[in-house]
């Protein structure tokens, strides 16, 4: 098996997900067609020659149905043969569908092949395609009494002694954090602006930070999952946050510390990774990979409380690349909920200073197919800006999974 390199990353500036956000507007098509259009500018290379645009998307649903890699290559005007294709992880999709973009190229299946993801949160809502985690399956229900994830993380939160002060200063740290890096321009290298169709621009930088967010602005704001931890769902006895407690008995009450400060923001964004074969980098000279991959892993576990895979999965993939943490220069590790990030820390040992040095997805948002491409940038932008060398990337997953991605520059 040969090496899989990072050619190139780029991703759209994060808009809010609602009707009001910068993004609205623009088909999420487009998103990630802005992105296809602008990669040979950067890269040299031929769009004839990319032989998958494998695009991450968990709303599956109206403006997004159907295979969205193949329908941006289509308005991008590329040509016909490039084929694309949609899978959904749900939050990990897009860091999966890099992860098989790098393995067919690793394998010597590819030479060329673009990872990434796309996610309209304005146009097509969470819970819009009305599946929900167990796709209204009564049998696994019996088996698995699952929770939305915001009850999850509270309850990470309540298992693990996170108070409502600790969640909320790791919120107001990803603020500041992120505020830096986009007052310091950490994020445009990357960042490729969205144009309407008169070619004038409608997002150039994240619209979501709130870099002046306080501990007191945040102790002011009402858990956002107390009302839904008590809904009793039609056909059951036991509400949500019940449903919670009988697969954790030792729980007797959930104490919800999660808001709109201390989780992710919903927004609209799309992101692409270009990644090539050993033998593509060998034949064409005017290439210059940025990185490769050095392992990947997903980890499963246990899916009620379903948020805790990141630190399974990071090891998993350290194992296979036989590395330890401190191996590693820079984490990413997705800010789904600030409890999901506390526990990483707890369980694995690393240093805070190394994790999400730019903030995350609670400051900036988290598009949720996109969201992994993006991560994967940004690592790849901090090791190059801080002359380092090696980035972990990982996500918690619906359903109880984690996944994870090294790379190393080159």
């Amino acid at each position: 098996m040969g090496t899989a390199y990072i050619l190139d990353a780029t991703r759209t500036p994060r808009g809010k997900g609602k009707s009001s956000g910068k993004l609205h507007e623009t088909h999420p098509h487009e998103l990630l067609t802005t992105l296809l259009k602008e990669m040979p500018k950067r890269v040299d290379f031929d769009p004839k020659d990319v032989e998958d645009v494998v695009t991450g998307c968990v709303t599956e649903f109206g403006d997004q149905s159907g295979p969205m890699g193949r329908m941006a290559v289509l308005s991008a005007g590329w040509p016909t043969q490039v084929t694309g294709v949609s899978l959904n992880r749900y939050c990990g999709s897009g860091q999966q569908a890099v992860n098989f973009a790098l393995m067919g190229c690793a394998a010597g299946f590819q030479e060329l092949a673009i990872g990434g993801g796309v996610e309209s949160m304005s146009r097509c809502p969470m819970g819009a395609d009305k599946g929900g985690l167990d796709g209204h399956n009564p049998l696994l229900a019996e088996r698995y009494p699952l929770v939305p994830q915001g009850i999850s993380a509270d309850l990470i939160a309540t298992r693990e002694g996170f108070s409502r002060q600790e969640v909320d200063q790791f919120g107001v740290e990803s603020q500041h954090k992120a505020g830096v890096a986009v007052e310091n321009g950490y994020f445009d290298k990357s960042i490729i602006p969205v144009r309407d169709t008169n070619g004038d621009v409608v997002l150039d930088r994240d619209e979501m930070p709130r870099p002046q967010t306080t501990l007191e602005t945040l102790a002011g704001l009402e858990p956002s999952f107390i009302g839904m931890g008590g809904y009793v769902p039609e056909g059951q006895t036991l509400s949500l946050d019940g449903r919670a407690k009988s697969a954790y008995p030792e729980v007797t009450e959930i104490n919800h510390v999660h808001h709109a400060g201390n989780s992710s923001g919903i927004v609209d964004g799309a992101s692409a990774v270009l990644v090539a074969s050993e033998n593509y980098v060998k034949r064409h000279s005017n290439v210059k990979p940025r990185a490769k991959v050095i392992s990947m892993a997903t980890a499963g576990d246990e899916p009620v409380i379903m948020l805790t895979a990141v630190e399974p999965a990071s090891k998993i993939a350290l194992e296979k690349a036989g590395m330890n943490w401190s191996d590693i220069d820079l984490f990413e590790v997705n800010e789904a909920f600030a409890a999901v990030v506390l526990k990483f820390l707890k369980e694995s040992g690393v240093d805070r200073d190394k994790v999400n040095v730019n903030g995350g997805a609670i400051a900036l948002g988290h598009p949720l197919g996109a969201t992994g491409g993006m991560l994967i940038g940004t690592a790849l932008d901090e090791l190059e800006r801080r002359d380092l060398n090696t980035a972990l990337i990982t996500m918690c997953i619906g359903g109880g999974m984690g996944i994870a991605t090294i790379i190393e520059r080159v």
